[in-house]
């Protein structure tokens, strides 16, 4: 057995100094890795992470990118000390354990295998097309929370589902002038959207996969916006994963600053829910 696999020393984070280094961390520069069972990163796991069992860690080393920073973690942080041991050894010079794991996060997270929602993208996507999958996914969630507006009575939730929507249109807005500016053209909104592809919620998950996991009081403000923070970490969760299969540079690019504006859309949302 090679024991220095075991013994070489790694830096440790808890769950404040984790979050604020991987929101710092530009996408392209920071490997999010758990080390947990397949079913265990279904039930939850950080937006953005890749899945690669602590067993398998020696023979998919390949798949974990020396370049880049790379923050471990597991249920509580025992397993993913010892990937980060390993990772390490094998001259990985920026590693860090996340102490406390998952358990100890209570925050943002994403649910759903690693496939969930990558139908929508193969990988193979021109930033064109990139695009508009962006924009529909957008509209499918704009369209929710405008459907959701008729359906309560609670005037509080009415008019959080309407600033809700509105924030949508100013993603489709930026999304929609990034189309502009790559293809050179002056596009109607109108004749954009003749483009959508496809009628599902951020994230990938649908309307009633949501509710399932959350059951929420949608006449609840606080309910309404947790709700929507839990899509938008899916969402980030969805553009970091499809940004990692794109084999097309201005795609992965693309699927990057999208993810930014989520994980910014994420922090207005919890300080929106800080001031209730």
């Amino acid at each position: 057995m090679r024991w220095k696999q075991f013994l070489t020393p790694v830096k440790s984070m808890n769950v404040d100094q984790a979050r604020e280094y991987i929101h710092k961390k530009p996408p392209d520069e920071l490997t999010l890795l758990d080390v947990r069972q397949p079913n265990e990163y279904e039930a939850g796991h950080l937006p953005g992470a890749r899945l690669i069992p602590l067993p398998d860690i020696l023979s998919r080393i390949g798949e974990i990118d020396a370049r880049k920073a790379t923050v471990v973690y597991c249920a509580v942080g025992g397993r993913s000390r010892i990937a980060a041991q390993m990772i390490a050894a094998q001259g990985f010079s920026d590693v860090y354990n996340l102490s406390g794991g998952f358990k100890a996060w209570k925050g943002d997270a994403a649910f759903g295998a690693e496939e969930k929602g990558l139908e929508l993208f193969t990988g193979n996507e021109s930033v064109e097309e990139t695009l508009v999958v962006a924009y529909s996914l957008e509209e499918g969630l704009r369209s929710f929370y405008l459907d959701m507006q008729d359906k309560v009575n609670n005037s509080d939730a009415r008019n959080l589902f309407e600033k809700l929507s509105e924030i949508e249109v100013k993603h489709q807005e930026r999304i929609l002038d990034e189309y502009r500016k790559i293809t050179g053209s002056s596009i109607t909104r109108e004749e954009f959207e003749k483009n959508i592809v496809v009628n599902a919620l951020e994230g990938g998950l649908t309307t009633e996969e949501y509710a399932n996991l959350f059951h929420p009081d949608w006449e609840s403000v606080t309910d309404i916006i947790e709700v929507a923070m839990s899509i938008e970490a899916q969402a980030l969760d969805l553009y970091l994963r499809a940004s990692d299969r794109s084999s097309e540079s201005q795609s992965q690019k693309v699927l990057r600053q999208i993810a930014d504006e989520e994980r910014t859309h994420l922090a207005q949302l919890g300080k929106l829910i800080e001031s209730i």
